[in-house]
């Protein structure tokens, strides 16, 4: 006997607080034994449509399958927009999932759009839905309450305005955990060995948030998770105007020290989880009131991080 498919297609960047109803509702459609199947278009559809209007990325494709895994999918399955996928026609669109997947139902968020210029919405897929004998289930914008008291709704949307002007605290209510970021660990000038504070420097594709200096942790590629001073932006002190991610990782003395297996200096994939925005990118007179400074970021670093005081609530609300 076939298990229960249920599908919910979308972008799902960032999988926040919208994105984890969404699952909950499929993994209640699909019952015990079901199974759940994200459809998660990558890259953007804008990219291919409007090339110059396409949002910066809030998680590599990998992170985003990882997580829609952690909330109850089962499959996570990669669309690529392609020219000729985004010029189906809705029907013709909901026709190929039906072939490939033969879902009972189909969830998504009432702000649902697909087909060729977006021409289907939720109430297209009802009607579909009824010719081809599937269910539809709606699921309403969630809201989630900032540090301000601001009332949002959980988007993608919100979350890189939010992130992109330093708040990563509130993106991280968005998202329902902390705003992150991952990519490759790659050479930089070296100057933080230099002051006594080596740096691994991440080379991404994704959001960067605002510049300044951060709390957050580390994740290494052995699990283990650290806490990291990160500093977002250009080295103004030393006359260094690349924007850079560099993160002082504290308690940890490098890959090549730890002694892992085949470890390389460069080349390795870090996660950096933002806890709070410790202050604004500062130039500094000299290397040794930057030290002094960088010591008081480090220790404030280790103090949020051990309290936990600046992690996302995670509250949400469902809008009627």
């Amino acid at each position: 006997m076939q298990s229960r498919t249920v599908v919910t297609i979308g972008n799902f960047d960032g999988v926040h607080l919208g994105h984890a109803a969404l699952l909950r509702e499929a993994r209640r459609f699909a019952g015990t034994g079901g199974r759940v199947v994200a459809l998660v278009f990558h890259p953007h559809p804008i990219s291919v449509l409007r090339p110059d209007q396409t949002p910066a990325m809030l998680t590599a494709f990998e992170n985003r399958a990882e997580l829609l895994r952690q909330l109850g999918a089962d499959d996570v399955i990669r669309l690529d927009p392609s020219a000729a996928l985004l010029a189906l026609t809705p029907e013709a669109f909901i026709d190929r999932v039906i072939a490939e997947h033969h879902p009972v139902a189909i969830v998504e968020g009432s702000d649902f759009r697909f087909g060729q210029g977006r021409a289907g919405d939720v109430e297209t897929l009802r009607s579909i839905g009824r010719a081809k004998g599937f269910e539809v289930a709606v699921i309403d914008p969630v809201e989630t309450e900032l540090s301000d008291q601001t009332i949002v709704i959980a988007s993608s949307t919100i979350a890189r305005w939010l992130a992109a002007r330093g708040r990563v605290v509130d993106a991280g209510r968005v998202l329902g955990r902390n705003f992150e970021i991952t990519g490759t660990v790659v050479r930089g000038d070296r100057r933080g060995r230099e002051i006594g504070f080596p740096t691994a420097n991440l080379e991404t594709e994704c959001l960067i948030p605002a510049d300044g200096v951060y709390a957050g942790t580390a994740r290494l590629p052995d699990g283990r998770e650290l806490p990291a001073a990160i500093h977002v932006g250009p080295r103004a002190t030393f006359d260094n105007e690349t924007r850079t991610v560099e993160a002082f990782i504290l308690n940890w003395r490098g890959p090549l020290v730890e002694g892992w297996a085949g470890a390389e200096e460069y080349g390795w994939p870090l996660r950096l989880d933002f806890v709070a925005c410790l202050r604004d990118q500062a130039k500094f007179d000299g290397v040794a009131p930057l030290v002094e400074q960088i010591k008081r970021d480090v220790e404030r670093t280790a103090d949020i991080v051990a309290r936990g005081s600046a992690r996302p609530s995670g509250k949400a609300m469902v809008t009627a």
